[in-house]
């Protein structure tokens, strides 16, 4: 069941990483409570959130109204990359999703650098979305009462404030939620996914009354490079339907309900971007939407002429993006809890509480860590490396896909990637292709982070590695009795 390839490559077989979790059973001392309708909502709620209520002024300015086509252009990247994703989620149904799907088939040194960057993917997107959700929070006490937090209390330093408190308020209670068990968990994340979902067709159904086609022109002004930087941006948008494999091991019938969760996720989450999109700039214009924090609230303010409509969506955005803080730590801590099991990080990551059910110091220790980042950066600060980071580990996972094909023919899927290998080798063109527009400043720092990123594994994870120290067992083993004479040799 353990494997080892050329030059000491540990690849640790799709059998053994579900036979460990005990995914076609109860799972490592998780409990499968998480129904198909509660995991297309955890879905909603890892992806519905900032991109949209914040990040969509920041694609705007790059685009204008063709950032309709950038979110297309994302969505797109998405789906393909979403195949893949579906047929591994289907295959190996594990909490460790990209992480383990790249250790059954790429090798141990891979998977620590896919966890590597879901760490940035996760983590650092924790920090990002309660940014974000501060900026609405803001915008809904304002609508409330006429009053705001001051700016030393809600922003960071580089944005002229102090510290972020609302931004470590939000982590926390996520924490607190999350460490009570997966049923509270999944049970307000559906809750506030379907409230997030009617907060934004409600604006559609504002917007566009203020719709005027004279809005949309120039359509395309920035031109292809335009719409590749707005792409590059919108993917933001994006991030976080891989998590909905990050809770293999916690979800009812996980070969059957992880692909279809993963589909019906991009499918709704596209159409809502795009007519989000469009429906905000046909009714202020694109020079109005671009750079505007909490732009949605600007754009129903100015529609209904008062500011009550623009606070019904500030409360929106504030349960939307606080759904994406407990979806994206949910998938965070998961993630360590699958390399803590290898022994590629320490063992207080994969201790599950007997009395909750759920990795309990891995909570605690995700929030302390990310709350800080959250309390003193601002949004803008990692947006880019998040996206490059999300994007390398899609590329990893269709590679992985076609790698499994021939490694492990007899793997039982209960999915495939349609048009193979057409669409995984597809899904790594259009993510390079948006790499390609974060621009060179943002390759650097990834490239230092990656570096980074294999120095703490060959310090750390290769030495303390449970599968490669299982093979020097046996392999110890193995030249003990090779020196034992036989009978016909004495």
């Amino acid at each position: 069941m353990r494997s080892t390839g050329p030059a000491g490559l540990r690849i640790k077989s799709p059998e053994l990483l579900v036979a460990e979790s005990g995914a076609d059973l109860e799972g490592h001392g998780l409990k499968r409570t998480m129904s198909l309708f509660q995991l297309v909502c955890f879905g909603v709620g890892a992806i519905v959130g900032t991109g949209i209520f914040v990040g969509l002024s920041d694609s705007v300015a790059e685009a204008g109204p063709a950032v309709a086509v950038s979110y297309v252009l994302a969505a797109v990247t998405c789906i393909f990359t979403a195949f893949s994703f579906a047929e591994l989620g289907g295959a190996i149904p594990v909490s460790g999703s990209s992480y383990s799907f790249a250790y059954g088939s790429l090798g141990e040194r891979t998977a620590f650098l896919v966890g590597w960057c879901l760490l940035l993917e996760y983590g650092v997107s924790v920090s990002a979305v309660a940014v974000g959700w501060s900026q609405y929070l803001n915008e809904l006490l304002d609508s409330l009462t006429g009053r705001q937090l001051p700016d030393a209390l809600s922003m960071g330093p580089g944005e002229g404030g102090v510290v972020n408190l609302p931004a470590i308020v939000v982590i926390l209670l996520a924490a607190t939620l999350l460490v009570r068990g997966i049923r509270e968990s999944a049970g307000a994340t559906a809750a506030m996914a379907v409230l997030k979902i009617g907060i934004l067709l409600l604006f559609l159904a504002i917007a566009f009354t203020a719709f005027k086609d004279g809005n949309l022109t120039p359509f395309a002004g920035a031109g292809v490079a335009g719409i590749t930087s707005g792409a590059s941006l919108a993917f933001f948008s994006f991030i976080g339907f891989d998590a909905i494999t990050t809770a293999g091991e916690e979800v009812k019938n996980p070969r059957r309900n992880i692909p279809i969760a993963i589909m019906i996720c991009i499918g709704v989450v596209t159409l809502l971007y795009v007519a989000v999109a469009l429906g905000a700039i046909g009714a202020l214009g694109g020079d109005a939407v671009a750079d505007k924090p909490a732009a949605l609230s600007l754009v129903v303010d100015h529609v209904t002429d008062s500011a009550v409509g623009g606070g019904i969506i500030a409360f929106g955005a504030v349960v939307a993006i606080a759904s994406v803080v407990l979806a994206v730590m949910y998938g965070q801590t998961r993630i360590l809890m699958s390399m803590s099991r290898d022994g590629l990080v320490p063992r207080v990551f994969e201790r599950v509480s007997p009395k909750t059910s759920t990795p309990v110091a891995n909570t605690w220790i995700v929030a302390a860590v990310f709350a800080v980042p959250a309390a003193f950066s601002s949004l803008d600060a990692v947006v880019n490396l998040t996206t490059i980071g999300t994007l390398a580990i899609m590329i990893v996972v269709n590679v992985a896909v076609i790698a499994l094909r021939r490694s492990a023919p007899e793997l039982k899927r209960t999915f495939r990637v349609p048009l193979y290998p057409v669409s995984p080798v597809l899904g790594v063109g259009f993510c390079l292709y948006l790499i390609w527009g974060t621009g060179w400043t943002t390759w650097v720092q990834f490239a230092v982070f990656l570096v980074v990123g294999a120095l703490v594994y060959a310090l750390y994870g290769r030495g303390h590695s449970r599968l490669g120290r299982a093979a020097a067992e046996a392999a110890a083993k193995a030249d003990a009795a090779a020196e034992v004479p036989t009978p016909q040799a004495v």
